[in-house]
């Protein structure tokens, strides 16, 4: 069901494209939830006492395409937003970006989600999800992916990057596994993406992981993540037993330790990096995107994990998640002349010491 070959897939010729280009499929498409974050403006006071809060793209989906687009993908989004004006702001948004939100369906009778979050730098960052009773997100039909646009995009992009949060919810799940099937063992990535409060039964998780498991190529997650999908928490020991669920590359964040990735070949351990914490809610999204690029770009494994950590870090110095998607040039200004991921242009560091320095918590996105 997956690819055999090295541990990535071969690099783009000529590079990455730039996003928005209109030749050929998307490099990523990446499957799960949009919305809206509301972010406060007033940091380490609960959601009573905030007095103003900003607007801005959200779910983890949207981030990680956002993410990718940023430094030179070309992306596309298969997701869904209510018949409001939230979901009209996802779709403009998503475009801003270069991304493609022409897979992002509109689902009568549902809400495009609201996320609230509550800021305790450096490490403490509460999130209120309003989806009740049914996201749009949860209503995916597999017949979408009869939609000639769907099918294409699914199986012509060089990657389909999938969320555990979309298999907690049928039929979202079915539509799930029926891309997996229309993939034909190309590449799929995993974002494990552990909600456990998208579940009405977290017990039922396990086995839905490994399932999608033994169609992914690449696996990325936290230690909370790993230990649902292999049911252990040591980053070591999980990339070990990941690897041995046939996928060719895992990836293990590890927070203040730094990430790690493993393939049959070679293992390697990014450190930490320093910085301001200001909410570390988007830092897991942009390590996805940086993630993306580089095994796109068919940079070393070393580099890949460096750039991706790099841009996780910039985005924890940051508030907002999709907005605050670094450049390659901001995150080479981390990492050095290039070594950094993806290709685009930027400028400007956006993480450096300060009052709240320290290694970035690695905190998944919305």
């Amino acid at each position: 069901m997956r690819p055999d070959g090295p541990a990535g897939p071969a690099p783009l010729p000529g590079g990455t494209r730039a996003a928005g280009q209109d030749a050929g499929p998307p490099d990523v498409v990446t499957v799960g939830r949009v919305g809206v974050d509301l972010y406060p403006e007033q940091s380490g006071v609960g959601l009573a006492e905030v007095r103003s809060f900003a607007k801005y793209l959200g779910g983890t989906a949207g981030n990680v395409a956002v993410a990718g687009a940023r430094l030179g993908l070309r992306t596309a989004v298969l997701s869904a937003v209510g018949p409001d004006p939230f979901g009209d702001f996802v779709r403009t948004a998503l475009t801003g970006f270069g991304v493609d939100a022409g897979l992002v369906t509109t689902v009568p009778g549902t809400q495009t989600p609201v996320v609230f979050c509550e800021l305790f730098p450096p490490d403490d960052f509460p999130i209120h999800f309003y989806r009740r009773p049914v996201a749009p997100d949860e209503c995916l039909a597999p017949g979408l992916l009869d939609e000639p646009a769907v099918a294409a995009a699914v199986r012509g992009a060089r990657a389909l990057w999938i969320t555990g949060s979309a298999l907690a919810v049928e039929p979202t799940r079915s539509t799930v596994f029926a891309a997996l099937e229309r993939r034909a063992g190309a590449e799929v990535w995993f974002d494990l993406d552990w909600r456990p409060g998208f579940w009405a039964d977290p017990a039922q998780a396990p086995a839905l992981y490994a399932r999608a498991l033994s169609y992914a190529t690449v696996a990325v997650g936290n230690r909370a993540e790993v230990e649902v999908a292999v049911g252990s928490a040591d980053p070591e020991k999980a990339a070990a037993l990941l690897l041995g669920r046939g996928v060719r590359t895992a990836v293990v964040k590890q927070g203040p330790a730094g990430a790690l990735v493993r393939t049959a070949k070679e293992q390697y351990v990014a450190p930490p990096l320093p910085v301001e914490v200001v909410n570390g809610l988007g830092a897991g999204d942009a390590f996805g995107g940086a993630l993306c690029a580089g095994l796109l770009a068919g940079d070393p494994l070393p580099e890949v994990l460096r750039a991706a950590n790099a841009a996780g870090a910039i985005v924890a110095s940051r508030l907002a998640c999709a907005d605050a998607m670094p450049t390659r040039a901001e995150i080479e200004a981390v990492t050095g002349p290039g070594r950094g991921s993806g290709a685009g242009p930027g400028s400007g560091a956006g993480a450096g010491p300060g009052g709240n320095s320290q290694p970035h918590p690695g905190v998944d996105g919305t």
